[in-house]
């Protein structure tokens, strides 16, 4: 029996981007939701149509894209995997331009709109970009058992078919296996040539470098690579949602500031699967324990406030924030810790006096929100994230 469908968050938002531009990309990585999300939508329109560039039976319709999409013009197009399917741009933009109308187009890909674009012309003014992650801890959270949905989602991560597994072992063999075709199947689809085993071992040591500011070369130098092939190895890893590269915010002159990026697995879930971490108790006892917490909060509050710009503060003395977030004149100050009673070190007070946060928040694994001093808070992500939706 299918699993019932999650509602998304990012549900209206898509829709309002089929009413306003001929064409809605939804990009995400694979596995995450984006084809469950686009079948619910398309219920919405009459007689729309879904085609899988996956499915050798649905590429055949394509055979001349011109004269199918002529034939269906007064219908929502959905063509799943988009990327597979690169020479089908140049006559969107031809059929786009023709027709001159919105909601002609949905497309949904596992790579970024940069790594579309090396194989696509531009489709510029013409087309909405939506980036779906996997399930958002408010997606899956219950009042009842908000605890436990918790740790269930930091253990497994959010991808549907891991956190909606039957058993946590379950979802560590779906988890290994997703990493798996990705190295064998995804990163050659796209159209790169890789050594299977460099791309893996890469992928596991940027786990066990999780939550550290990123060094290129000393990558380089314990895989056997230039430093200029694993900035190009991670930009792939970014670009296809498996990795995030988290830029440092600058904003205090005379300080000496960090200028690389930390580099985070952007799902917990696959992040202890490349580090072999089966269950809670694994976790608890690993090293990588808060660097875990750090990135589940990131991600959940990086989409939650997707309209902010977002980076991380630290000094050359190590006088760090783990997220800064700013729009306009506002500015936030987020530290994760992944203790229930949280203890603040001098470095986080003065980092708080360096950028002049407006409010500060400690994101940690509490009952209920209170306050360390006046504009600081220690709060759960959920609390947190209920503060600040749609703000």
């Amino acid at each position: 029996m299918a699993a019932p469908y999650i509602s998304r968050k990012m549900e209206k938002e898509i829709a309002d981007g089929l009413s306003h531009f001929p064409a809605t990309a939804i990009l995400g990585p694979r596995q995450c939701g984006k084809s469950s999300l686009a079948r619910h939508l398309l219920n919405t329109y009459k007689d729309a149509i879904y085609i899988d560039a996956e499915k050798p039976s649905d590429i055949k319709k394509l055979t001349e894209p011109e004269l199918f999409f002529d034939l269906h013009k007064d219908k929502l197009i959905c063509i799943d995997e988009i990327q597979r399917t690169p020479e089908i741009f140049s006559v969107l933009r031809s059929v786009i331009d023709e027709q001159k109308k919105n909601g002609q187009f949905m497309l949904l890909g596992s790579a970024s709109p940069e790594l579309l674009k090396q194989t696509s012309e531009s489709l510029a003014g013409r087309i909405a970009y939506y980036e779906l992650p996997p399930f958002m801890l408010s997606e899956i959270t219950k009042p009842k058992t908000a605890k436990t949905d918790l740790m269930k989602y930091w253990l497994r991560g959010g991808f549907p078919r891991s956190f909606l597994a039957e058993n946590d072992n379950i979802s560590m063999k779906w988890r290994k296996n997703f990493i798996r075709t990705f190295l064998e199947k995804d990163i050659p689809q796209l159209g790169f040539n890789i050594p299977l085993a460099a791309m893996h071992r890469l992928w596991t040591m940027c786990a066990h470098h999780h939550g550290q500011t990123l060094n290129y070369s000393q990558l380089g130098s314990a895989l056997g690579l230039s430093h200029t092939t694993i900035r190009g190895y991670l930009e792939l890893l970014a670009q296809t949602f498996v990795i995030r590269l988290l830029m440092p915010y600058h904003v205090n002159k005379k300080k000496r500031l960090v200028k690389t990026p930390k580099i985070y697995i952007r799902d917990s879930g696959l992040l202890h699967a490349l580090l072999n971490i089966e269950t809670m108790d694994d976790l608890l006892s690993h090293p990588i324990y808060g660097f875990s917490w750090e990135v589940m909060v990131i991600e959940n509050i990086i989409f939650a406030l997707n309209e902010w710009e977002h980076g991380f503060y630290r000094t050359a003395t190590g006088v760090e924030i783990d997220l800064v977030l700013t729009k306009g004149k506002k500015k936030i100050a987020v530290e994760c810790k992944a203790s229930s009673a949280p203890e603040m070190t001098k470095g986080f007070w003065m980092a708080l006096e360096d950028i002049n946060a407006d409010e500060a928040w400690v994101i940690a694994p509490v009952s209920g929100p209170y306050p360390l001093k006046k504009n600081v808070m220690v709060s759960s992500l959920h609390h947190f994230l209920q503060q600040y939706s749609g703000k």
